[in-house]
């Protein structure tokens, strides 16, 4: 919750409007206005409408805004070009030096970019300058902190903080729109369209003189619409009026005839209001800048700020003291909600292992024959019933065992050629030539005898063509016991010599 002071500070009174913004709602907590000749001087009258609003012991609330006259700064509407738009900050302060009659280090200015894009000279910015000189800005500030020994955060300049009323006054919004704001010698004017400043202007005239002077000042408001016309402007479709001239009696009928569009008095801002004087608050069209500037303290706001350059605002020290209860109380708060959601995290965890503890005591129950909530001791059981012989996929005999072995068993004396070996599936047939059937039945016989070599069978024999040699054809599988499922496995050395029991010999021809 952030309180914001509002200071307007005209030539024959200040008025002061306090707002409070809380998170869902903005409350118009009190209004003050003090005559300066009855206060006895400026200060005095600033310092009396603050206590009145924020109480004797209320402080000066989170932050102060306050405005300096239209009539000591100037507002422009600057053409740049559109590939200007992100260097607006640099190109700015050479566009103003031929455009001011002091020196531009002098002067601090603000400034908005208007939408859209003018074609006066092709595709141009338009760009809304609002220009003081430092030193009328520093003795504003100046006036402010020797009143109520705080600094004010921002400076606006003539009408423009009356822009801020626009999400609580409608009919700011509404079209294009002519604000004045009467003041006793001078009055400030501002054009809105759909809530957006496009132009501003001050009038040397104000409710002084009334009613002598009110065809000169019906006059001057007409120079100004037709000056905003004259940039291309849209003309207002009608005008409203706030400030201390606004309740001028007669006022309204006589500016309506003079330039011929609806006058009306500002509509009262839709405001929650608490601690506000019924004499204030059926006139608090009176209060409109105090009440915009103090609105502009907010994160939308839609004025100009003169605390630029040197006169830039920053935050003290003291201010941080004043926030260290609310800051302490924020870490609190942070701290609170981390232990809880920790706390929250933690508990959470453990339902989940709970649930998952009994999910796998049924499920061992149900699978290994024993209950247990131990991962550790279910991937025991688990590895216990799984655990199996792994089958090694290198057989102990081969090919080349077949004719190790064949040779080895053939004796030198003994005739014999292999035609041709074909293994398949550990199913092995043999086509040989021998010198007779009964050296294939010896071969044959000298195979039984060996542990991987199983069922040996000669399955046909013939004679040669042409000659007194025997063709046979042998068929065995190859089948060690260690080949066996869940026999001991083949060792690296096995592997390495093939077959231990069939050394190579060239036995035979």
């Amino acid at each position: 919750m952030s309180t914001w002071l509002g200071i307007d500070i005209g030539t024959t009174a200040v008025k002061v409007a306090a707002i409070r913004s809380t998170y869902r709602k903005v409350q118009l907590v009190g209004l003050a206005s003090v005559e300066v000749a009855q206060a006895g001087g400026v200060v005095e009258a600033l310092s009396l409408a603050a206590r009145t609003v924020m109480g004797e012991h209320g402080g000066i609330g989170d932050a102060i805004a306050i405005s300096l006259e239209g009539q000591r700064g100037t507002v422009k509407v600057l053409g740049l070009p559109a590939s200007a738009h992100k260097q607006i900050a640099e190109v700015l302060p050479f566009e103003l030096e031929s455009a001011l009659p002091f020196d531009i280090e002098e002067a601090v200015y603000d400034y908005r970019v208007l939408p859209g894009l003018r074609e006066t000279k092709g595709e141009e910015l338009a760009v809304l300058v609002g220009v003081a000189k430092t030193a009328d800005v520093a003795a504003r500030i100046d006036l402010v902190k020797g009143a109520l020994a705080a600094e004010p955060e921002r400076v606006g300049i003539g009408a423009f903080p009356i822009a801020n009323l626009l999400p609580f006054v409608p009919a700011l919004g509404e079209g294009v729109v002519a604000v004045v704001d009467l003041g006793t010698v001078s009055s400030d004017v501002i054009v809105l369209k759909g809530g957006e400043p496009l132009f501003a202007r001050t009038v040397a005239l104000g409710t002084k003189g009334l009613p002598g002077t009110a065809a000169k000042l019906a006059r001057e408001l007409r120079t100004t619409i037709a000056a905003h016309r004259s940039l291309g402007g849209e003309p207002p479709t009608r005008l409203l009026l706030c400030g201390g001239g606004a309740y001028v009696s007669g006022a309204e009928a006589f500016l309506s005839s003079a330039l011929e569009l609806p006058v009306e008095v500002l509509p009262v801002p839709a405001l929650e209001m608490t601690n506000v004087a019924p004499e204030h608050n059926a006139a608090l069209a009176r209060f409109a800048k105090a009440i915009g500037l103090a609105l502009g303290l907010g994160p939308r706001s839609s004025g100009l700020n003169l605390r630029k350059g040197p006169l830039a605002f920053e935050r003290g020290f003291a201010w941080v003291k004043e926030k260290v209860p609310l800051l302490a109380g924020l870490a609190a708060v942070i701290l609170v909600s981390f232990l809880f959601s920790a706390w929250a995290q933690l508990y959470a965890k453990s339902k989940e292992k709970t649930v998952l503890e009994k999910a796998l005591s049924l499920v061992t129950k149900e699978v290994l024959n024993e209950e247990t909530s131990s991962a550790a001791r279910a991937n025991e059981l688990l590895s216990a019933q799984t655990t199996l012989a792994d089958e090694d996929p290198l057989p102990h005999a081969d090919s080349f065992d077949v004719m190790v072995k064949l040779s080895e068993l053939i004796p030198p004396s003994m005739t014999h050629d292999v035609e041709e070996l074909d293994i398949q599936k550990q199913h092995v047939i043999v086509h040989g030539i021998v010198g007779s059937i009964p050296d294939a039945q010896a071969i044959k016989t000298s195979l039984e005898s060996e542990r991987c070599f199983s069922d040996p069978k000669i399955t046909r024999t013939t004679a040669q063509v042409g000659g007194s040699a025997q063709k046979y054809v042998l068929e065995l599988d190859i089948k060690c016991p260690e080949d066996v499922k869940g026999g001991a496995k083949k060792s690296a050395a096995t592997a390495g010599s093939s077959s231990a029991s069939a050394p190579a010999t060239t036995g035979g021809k």
